[in-house]
């Protein structure tokens, strides 16, 4: 006799749980570029804290948006400009490129393939390819033959 899922089954595994951080940071990330305000604010007007990942993630980004986005800005140019993209697309290539330079534990697959299923999940139909071609070429740059190589200061020590 089946008695249904056990309240084990209904737990999310670390996989599923680090993906819906990954979705939160991206929410807050798009929320404080919304409001043009920081992430830190925007994390101070929320009932309840994200998750640590999340909060990693967006506050991450924030730190490093300048230079996060000169990187961005070689690999999106010519046809392209990093403003001009949609907010979402940008949002997912700061994360990704967050992670690549600044998290060198976390997998060079993994951080792509994250950025990937965040852009196919919000982003339009040509941001899964698009999101992907960017950060490979971001990769070379962070993590030349496999080496880990930081944007500076203040990068995580958490793994992934």
């Amino acid at each position: 006799m089946n008695q249904g899922p056990s309240v084990g089954d209904l737990e999310p595994t670390r996989a599923e749980s680090r993906r819906a951080a990954r979705d939160r940071a991206l929410e807050l990330l798009y929320e404080a570029e919304a409001k043009g305000c920081t992430v830190d604010d925007v994390l101070g007007g929320l009932p309840v804290a994200p998750d640590a990942l999340a909060v990693e993630l967006a506050r991450g980004v924030d730190a490093h948006r300048e230079r996060l986005d000169e990187v961005l800005a070689r690999r999106v140019a010519p046809r392209w400009s990093l403003h001009r993209l949609a907010a979402v697309d940008r949002a997912v290539l700061r994360i990704g490129a967050y992670e690549l330079f600044q998290v060198p534990e976390r997998s060079q697959a993994l951080v792509i393939n994250e950025a990937v299923v965040l852009a196919r999940r919000f982003g339009s139909d040509d941001s899964p390819r698009f999101v992907n071609g960017v950060l490979s070429a971001v990769a070379t740059e962070a993590r030349p033959g496999g080496a880990a190589s930081g944007l500076g200061e203040g990068g995580s020590e958490s793994g992934g």
